[in-house]
């Protein structure tokens, strides 16, 4: 039980979440109106993503300091979910940015530039994919997955701050917490986000096991067939 405790937490801040998202009050803004409320899922998705992508580039160095197979597992599920994680940011994105905007890719920065980096996630698995054995595999994969990683922050934090951007907090564009973040939305904005980050981290966790148990499972296989 005492290790369920932050599972328990993870349940309610999304049921939370949900309820308030959809039923608390909001501010009432110009064009954006009630797709504000996107924000407690959009912005909390790629909150979750950028944790997983860096759990997975740092299981990443430590395979290559002491090459395990369990550091292998753990830097490939922690890509796994984060890149699902992003996929729905986009989509989300693109949902607000349809009714906000006017259509659901504008061709924003900070849009390609999410694009771009969900690209170079889904080359790591396409590099996994190509190789055959497993150690040379584990290798090129842990560098190319810290590159993945050192190229996906000037892709999403700093390009689309330096360019022309219709998103909040880039371009010279405020960001939400300078003028419509108040404390009704705070109340459900960062338990948003921490429900997020630890509903990702239950999904890896999860998926790792797994990965663990076949790895037994293939290992006494093999046994017996010797």
């Amino acid at each position: 039980m005492k290790s369920a405790w932050w599972k328990i937490l993870c349940v309610l801040l999304l049921m939370y979440t949900v309820v308030g998202g959809f039923l608390f009050s909001v501010p009432r803004l110009n064009i954006v109106n009630e797709t504000i409320r996107a924000l407690y899922f959009h912005v909390p998705m790629w909150f979750a993503m950028v944790f997983l992508f860096l759990g997975s580039a740092v299981h990443a160095i430590k395979y290559l300091r002491n090459p395990s197979v369990e550091s292998d597992i753990w830097s490939v599920e922690c890509a796994n979910v984060g890149l699902v994680l992003g996929i729905l940011g986009i989509i989300t994105g693109m949902i607000w940015a349809n009714y906000t905007w006017g259509s659901p890719w504008h061709g924003d920065p900070k849009q390609n530039g999410a694009a771009v980096a969900l690209l170079v996630y889904l080359a790591y698995f396409v590099l996994r994919g190509s190789v055959n054995n497993e150690e040379q595999r584990a290798k090129l994969s842990a560098v190319y997955n810290i590159f993945a990683f050192v190229a996906m922050i000037p892709l999403i934090f700093i390009i689309p701050r330096m360019t022309s951007s219709m998103h909040p907090g880039s371009g010279g564009n405020p960001g939400f917490n300078m003028y419509d973040l108040d404390s009704r939305m705070r109340m459900v904005f960062y338990p948003a986000v921490t429900g997020w980050i630890l509903l990702g981290g239950w999904i890896t966790t999860l998926r790792i096991r797994m990965k663990l148990v076949e790895e037994k499972i293939a290992l006494k296989e093999d046994e017996k067939n010797k």
